[in-house]
């Protein structure tokens, strides 16, 4: 008996869709650390609000003896607005498809090359969105290029008038030394808060080897296992991201970043669909989510590293 759209539809969604998903996260690595530890699962919304405290309570003093207490409110948090951006791509199979694709076997075998094919559309859209500058394409994300800055509106709040707000940027550093980095890392530190990763292009992660003496070389072994290359730069790994642009070198604080999704949308398959007017079977895969940051402040980026 031949495999109805129904059929097809179960299997896809049974065994396609979660290999698809394991290997869109396994894609890069910094997928790979959303992923392990700020990938977040929420109800949704009108638009992702993320509260941030920007200030210390004015009252708070020491004091002696029976002296008046101060009951000064101070404006201490407020909400940075994201809009939700929204992703699918489809899996489609034509009538020729099917014709010459005949046989249970080879239907599935067909099914696997669409979903593999959808699956590397999704990776490459999530990964370039991660890095995008909310310009370059105003459906994608709005993503590190952003987040990580010195001026611009990020979250619905300016920089310029909320200055706890901006990203360490340097855009004057041309050649990359550890001076450089050192400096720029310390810019990203508070006590003993600092970056958990560093992102980079091959070209600058291999200049940075360079620098290094062999006894220098040390991995993460956490990145190493999935399957990741790195160096360490003080307690954080230094990973190649190939959706990373040209010059950049990101310093990121992860306890700060999140890569929101809407639960009802964190890669949703609809199954298949002929539409009345052509001769092919369409399946959908949706994403729904918003990356931000809580607090730019803590992390850094260098803009033009030759």
């Amino acid at each position: 008996m031949a495999l109805t759209y129904g059929d097809v539809s179960a299997i896809t969604e049974k065994y396609f869709v979660p290999k698809l998903i394991d290997n869109i996260f396994a894609s890069n690595a910094l997928l790979q650390r959303a992923k392990n530890k700020w990938y977040d699962r929420v109800e949704g919304g009108e638009k992702c609000l993320v509260p941030v405290m920007y200030a210390v309570t004015a009252g708070g003093a020491w004091y002696a003896g029976d002296e008046t207490l101060s009951t000064a409110a101070t404006d201490q948090i407020t909400a940075l607005e994201f809009d939700w951006k929204y992703a699918n791509v489809p899996i489609v199979i034509n009538h020729t498809d099917e014709i010459r694709n005949k046989g249970k076997a080879a239907i599935v075998d067909m099914v696997a090359a669409k979903v593999q094919t959808a699956e590397k559309t999704l990776a490459h859209n999530l990964g370039t969105g991660i890095f995008n500058d909310g310009t370059t394409d105003a459906k994608a994300l709005i993503g590190l290029k952003l987040a990580v800055d010195s001026a611009g509106t990020y979250g619905g709040l300016s920089r310029t008038t909320y200055t706890w707000h901006a990203g360490q940027e340097d855009g004057t550093t041309t050649a990359l030394s550890i001076a450089a980095m050192q400096s720029l890392y310390g810019d990203c530190t508070v006590g003993n808060d600092s970056p958990t990763i560093i992102v980079t292009t091959q070209d600058i992660w291999d200049d940075y080897h360079g620098l290094l003496q062999p006894q220098m070389r040390f991995q993460d072994t956490e990145t190493a296992n999935g399957g990741f290359r790195n160096l360490m730069f003080n307690k954080s790994p230094i990973v190649v991201d190939s959706h990373c642009s040209t010059y950049y070198m990101y310093m990121l604080n992860e306890d700060y970043l999140s890569l929101k999704v809407l639960k009802g949308d964190d890669f949703r398959f609809e199954k298949f669909l002929r539409p009345v007017n052509q001769a092919t079977s369409v399946a959908r895969i949706y994403w729904s989510g918003a990356l931000t940051s809580s607090n730019s402040r803590m992390h850094g980026k260098f803009t033009a590293l030759a």
